[in-house]
């Protein structure tokens, strides 16, 4: 029989393609299981993912607790657990908090209706450019208060930086990576330099003018975290989305009703989401779902498959767009998935609504292409049309 790492390699082409079948089997199977590939264990229940994420004193998203090493442009609020994050994860969501996120949605459901109206009867268009892509640099760009970058140039920077979260798999991404945030990091500066515009990171600087330089370099990094994680995980969650009302056009219809907007939304996300998985290290000896992890073993939650267990999910490989609760893990975990949450679902209600309220109807136009990277589940291609 193939080991467990020849049966789930997460960039092979049929993984990319449906990866839940096979994590089901092994959810069944495997549920914690060593992948060589990823010098990892990896977790496939839900009920032991989120074990991994709740127990910051067992479980470090900072390797340096177990010796490891962070290189100054990497350290955020990313790297850092609790309570060392508290100030500036606490200094971000309350400026989170300030904006006014419905005025943001209504210009981004604005911006999707005026791309309709271009694309609409123009013939074969691909999800991920002509909607995905703007409209993920907008919304994240007005959250933030900064001029949006444009967006063919823009969208390549991030794209190697999530292609470089894959560089234990493929160590040719991590140089690539590394230079992109490098640029973002760059960008980012010149908005804490020169950006005048109300938003969130207007506030961010108010409220920690004299922050000493390390805090400063947290909190330039985090902001260049949020603005990646937010547009990442946007331009996925809208191309995963997209993918999903092509196949189940019903939804769409249904969502015309405001009570399943929210939830319909939350559902798309947690049935083919933007996040596959994160990584964190034993910080002493345990046990999990009876496999003895050992001090500074890795450990990999699978969101994919946490997000399909039928244990936390009844009826979990359906679409049931009133599923309430769904505490699902399709964003990711941690305070940098919050302002990427927040982004995400304020997009797709943008979205979805803007594609209800158009005279025309969205309609596939072929199959899509993967990304071939592991760690963010997105389209590199989806082609559609808009019929009047």
């Amino acid at each position: 029989m193939p080991s467990v790492t020849d049966r789930y390699d997460p960039l092979d082409a049929q993984i990319l393609r449906d990866p839940y079948p096979v994590l089901a089997e092994l959810r069944r199977t495997e549920p914690v299981f060593w992948h060589e590939g990823m010098g990892s264990w990896a977790l496939t229940r839900y009920a032991d993912c989120v074990r991994v994420l709740r127990d910051h004193a067992l479980f470090a998203r900072d390797p340096r607790r177990t010796g490891g090493a962070v290189p100054e442009p990497s350290l955020s609020v990313q790297t850092l657990d609790p309570p060392q994050q508290s100030r500036v994860r606490s200094l971000f969501m309350t400026a989170l908090r300030a904006q006014d996120l419905a005025a943001i949605e209504e210009r981004a459901r604005r911006l999707v209706a005026g791309r309709l109206d271009v694309l609409a009867g123009a013939g074969q268009f691909d999800v991920v450019a002509e909607l995905a892509v703007p409209l993920s640099v907008a919304v994240v760009a007005d959250l933030l208060g900064v001029e949006p970058p444009p967006y063919a140039e823009f969208a390549a920077v991030p794209d190697a930086i999530m292609r470089s979260m894959d560089g234990g798999l493929d160590p040719s991404l991590v140089e690539p990576g590394r230079i992109a945030r490098q640029r973002l990091s760059e960008l980012v500066d010149s908005w804490f330099a020169a950006s005048s515009r109300p938003g969130l990171l207007a506030h961010v600087r108010q409220a920690a003018p004299g922050a000493d330089p390390l805090a400063r370099l947290y909190v330039k990094n985090t902001a260049r975290v949020m603005f990646q994680g937010g547009y990442s995980t946007m331009a996925a969650a809208v191309g995963n989305a997209v993918a999903v009302l092509l196949a189940h056009p019903e939804a769409l219809e249904r969502m015309r009703d405001a009570a399943l907007l929210a939830t319909g939304v939350d559902e798309l996300v947690r049935f083919d989401g933007p996040v596959q998985g994160t990584t964190r290290v034993a910080v002493r000896a345990c046990r999990i779902g009876g496999v003895d992890i050992a001090v500074g073993q890795k450990v990999v939650p699978l969101f994919a498959a946490a997000d399909r267990d039928p244990d936390a999910f009844p009826g979990a490989d359906r679409l049931v767009l009133d599923r309430t609760p769904n505490r699902h893990l399709g964003y990711g975990w941690g305070p940098h998935s919050c302002i990427g949450t927040t982004v995400a679902q304020a997009g797709l209600r943008s979205l979805v609504e803007a594609l209800n309220e158009h005279p025309a109807r969205l309609v596939g136009a072929g199959e899509g292409v993967r990304r071939r990277t592991a760690t963010m589940r997105a389209y590199q291609t989806l082609p559609a049309l808009l019929r009047l």
